[in-house]
């Protein structure tokens, strides 16, 4: 297997789907379609076939000498503007797996899973398509939600023949490979391991989320008439809040386990310079890799979002977005892992994943672990999205290795 084959498909597949701006994969749109299509191209190149399930997911297969089957995941769709490693990166390494064992059968079975709509960008829903494989995803809980255009999610999935009542069935599909393994190889999208002077690492697993709105209300009124002290100034409850969660993080957080918390929108009304704002909402992201600083860290939110209210004299209300539970990775998924990075690098630092990704929903029912590429200056979700090429090779030369260890457990066991 060659890590020389996998960049040069990852860099003619950003050269098809990428702009000026990055990579415009967005699911279930135009170039997203194309990118798999250009998929297609490379796997009848060789002699494969996709299959899609009830999710959108495509699966590449290659039966082996027992139906035990490890799984090598990744996705093709990405966020606006984005790069050009964020996803492809595990599905074109295996990929190159399956190539190694064309024209021969492997000791157990060896499956490419490229999930649909792991980014969420258009309908504000990640994981969309793994969480369907897993079972995990309720349909009433997403059929309505709505692009920026106001397309309905279930009229966009409907156009590539998803229907998202039957997208839980997808798990019917997964039982049926008789999944024993998950592996996932994925660029770092953060500063760490770069910080480290290291250029791969093992994912001992990902935060857990907690992600709220918070809705403060005041009262609008003149900003040249208005004193200080008689405003009722929403926004200002909501930004006394945002630092108060910034330090929440700082206070939960240890060299072992970071946390952190985030305001990522800001809304106000009326919205002009004349008015204090009489409503603010924020959206709070917060993350936190053991369950109780999660726990915790919330309700230390909640808290200070109550005072800073009483103190700008306004009210605040609460609206749940979304939750998910931290997942820690397999520990012997975990430990072959850094074995493979040791063997190739020569060192083998373990680190937790802050973003999420379907190696969360993978595992819910299997065995799972990530290994993940250093990032240039911790940037991702941006053009400027990279891995030197020297890091990548050794990476994917890990990572190949981590796969022949997997094949060779499942094959024992």
């Amino acid at each position: 297997m060659s890590a020389a084959n996998v960049i040069a498909d990852l860099r003619a597949l950003a050269v098809r789907t990428s702009d000026e701006h990055g990579a415009q994969r967005v699911a279930w749109g135009p170039i997203w379609r194309d990118a798999r299509a250009w998929l297609d191209e490379v796997l009848a190149a060789e002699g494969l076939t996709a299959e899609t399930d009830a999710a959108g997911n495509n699966w590449i297969t290659l039966p082996g000498a027992r139906p035990d089957t490890v799984i090598i995941g990744g996705h093709l769709d990405s966020v606006p503007n984005g790069g050009w490693l964020d996803g492809p990166l595990g599905v074109l390494t295996g990929v190159e797996v399956l190539r190694r064992y064309k024209g021969t059968t492997p000791p157990v079975t060896l499956a490419v899973a490229d999930f649909a709509d792991e980014e969420g960008a258009r309908f504000s829903r990640s994981l969309l398509g793994s969480s369907g494989a897993s079972g995990s995803l309720v349909p009433d809980a997403v059929r309505h939600l709505v692009d920026r255009k106001g397309i309905c999610l279930a009229d966009a999935l409907a156009e590539h023949g998803v229907d998202v009542e039957r997208m839980p069935e997808a798990r019917q599909a997964l039982d049926a490979r008789h999944p024993h393994a998950y592996l996932e190889l994925h660029i770092e999208q953060g500063p760490v391991l770069e910080s480290m002077g290291r250029s791969t690492g093992a994912v001992i697993g990902t935060y857990g989320v907690e992600r709220h709105v918070l809705r403060f209300v005041g009262q609008a009124a003149h900003s040249g008439s208005t004193p200080i002290a008689m405003r009722r100034d929403a926004f200002l409850a909501a930004a006394e809040t945002a630092l108060a969660c910034r330090e929440i993080a700082r206070a939960h957080s240890t060299p072992e386990h970071g946390m952190v918390c985030t305001v990522g929108t800001v809304m106000v009304e009326p919205a002009i310079v004349t008015a204090v704002p009489g409503v603010c909402e924020i959206a709070l992201d917060q993350r936190a890799l053991e369950p109780a600083i999660l726990k915790s860290a919330l309700a230390d939110a909640q808290a200070a979002a109550a005072r800073a209210a009483a103190a700008n004299h306004v009210s605040v209300e609460w609206r749940h977005v979304w939750r998910i539970d931290p997942c820690r990775f397999d520990p012997r998924l975990v430990d072959l892992c850094a074995e493979a990075v040791q063997e190739v690098t020569g060192h083998a630092p373990r680190l937790p994943s802050g973003p999420l990704h379907d190696a969360v929903e993978m595992g819910r029912i299997m065995p799972s672990v990530m290994m993940f590429a250093m990032s240039s200056n911790g940037l991702s979700h941006c053009k400027e999205e990279d891995t030197p090429e020297r890091d990548l090779d050794v990476t994917i030369e890990a990572f190949l290795r981590l796969i022949d260890k997997t094949v060779a457990m499942v094959a024992a066991s």
